[in-house]
């Protein structure tokens, strides 16, 4: 593949093939993070819930069979070559989760939203990304690297929980991730409910599998490119902004894995909402919805540099390397999420 394309284009297109997968997932199997947590806070089902910790244990167990397999190297990622800071974690977590219900939406699902006509989404999409970059290489970078400074690990244990557990046990790290996460599969699939659902058990497993194939095709090209790329998967905060920059600067900067993902959640979620006849032209009505999201959209940009991913970067992309900031995060991403939900049931009018 190497010998047609540049380092630069095979993985934007690896990254394009998962991104598809994960607009697709969007749009006709309903995985939504912010939708799983207002389920199950509000709606009385855990379904969608269900689905994540099977996609976050079939993404562990995939990308671990990876490491086995000598196909991936975790500790070139960029969740596992950092150390983990607790305070950005709970911090940017708590953050990020408070502006998505703000929003209305994570980054991700803003870009699926978008696909599906939701011009709303649009707005949520182009706030969050410059938010992005004005905290990682804007104004607030100077303030974030003094709080929050990313230091490599350099030779030192990874921040990985299952690392930490081959270095007291003595088992080998590929089969401890493996185990945790059939384990987590087996915990999810454990619901009567979730078992008679095969169409959320499958759309789950497809989003296992663009965040494995994210990690196994960019390994593939680091190994066998010449450009010496970062491995990566599929995150939505940072790539949100860099797909901007890129639009606008498309002619003086390469194609990346970041632009391909966040491009195949749209065409995805685009194709998602014709197969269902659910396209449609939609904008924001109310002048007070519309502030309550781009404000939500600016602190969800904020919160995800500080904790070094959204709902998928950590919650699923980091989470599959067992990464220890992966479930810090997510719980602090859960609890900033449940109470922006209460604020908004309970302190905004009917309208909004």
């Amino acid at each position: 593949m190497l010998v047609w394309l540049s380092d630069s284009q095979a993985v934007a297109l690896i990254g394009l093939l998962g991104g598809i997968a994960l607009g697709l997932a969007a749009r006709l199997g309903r995985f939504c993070t912010l939708g799983a947590i207002e389920d199950l806070l509000y709606g009385g089902s855990d379904l969608r819930m269900r689905m994540w910790v099977l996609a976050i244990g079939a993404a562990m167990a995939g990308s671990f069979g990876l490491m086995g397999l000598g196909w991936l190297d975790p500790e070139q990622s960029y969740y596992l070559s950092i150390r983990w800071m607790p305070l950005a974690s709970i911090l940017g977590g708590l953050m990020f989760g408070y502006g998505m219900a703000l929003a209305g939406n994570c980054g991700y699902g803003s870009i699926a939203r978008l696909g599906g006509g939701d011009l709303r989404a649009f707005v949520i999409v182009l706030v969050m990304g410059v938010f992005t970059y004005v905290t990682l290489a804007g104004p607030l970078a100077p303030l974030r690297n003094l709080l929050f400074p990313q230091i490599e690990v350099a030779g030192d244990l990874p921040p990985g929980l299952a690392h930490h557990a081959h270095v007291l046990t003595g088992l080998p790290v590929h089969v401890i991730g493996i185990a945790i996460g059939l384990l987590l599969c087996l915990a999810a699939l454990s619901s009567r409910d979730m078992r008679r659902e095969p169409k959320s058990i499958f759309w789950s497993l497809v989003v296992a599998g663009a965040v494995v194939s994210g990690w196994a095709g960019s390994f593939w090209v680091y190994q066998n490119g010449f450009d010496g790329l970062q491995v990566a998967s599929h995150s939505f905060s940072a790539p949100v902004g860099e797909t901007i920059l890129y639009a606008m600067t498309g002619s003086v900067r390469p194609l990346s894995f970041a632009v391909g993902s966040v491009a195949g959640v749209w065409a995805g979620a685009f194709i998602g909402s014709l197969i269902k006849g659910h396209f449609r032209w939609e904008a924001c009505e109310d002048p007070r919805e519309l502030r309550r999201q781009i404000v939500g959209a600016a602190i969800m940009g904020t919160g995800a540099v500080i904790a070094m991913g959204c709902t998928v970067g950590q919650g699923l992309t980091a989470f599959s390397l067992l990464a220890i900031s992966a479930p810090v995060t997510f719980l602090a991403i859960f609890a900033g999420a449940a109470l922006g939900l209460r604020q908004l049931i309970e302190g905004f009018s009917a309208a909004e």
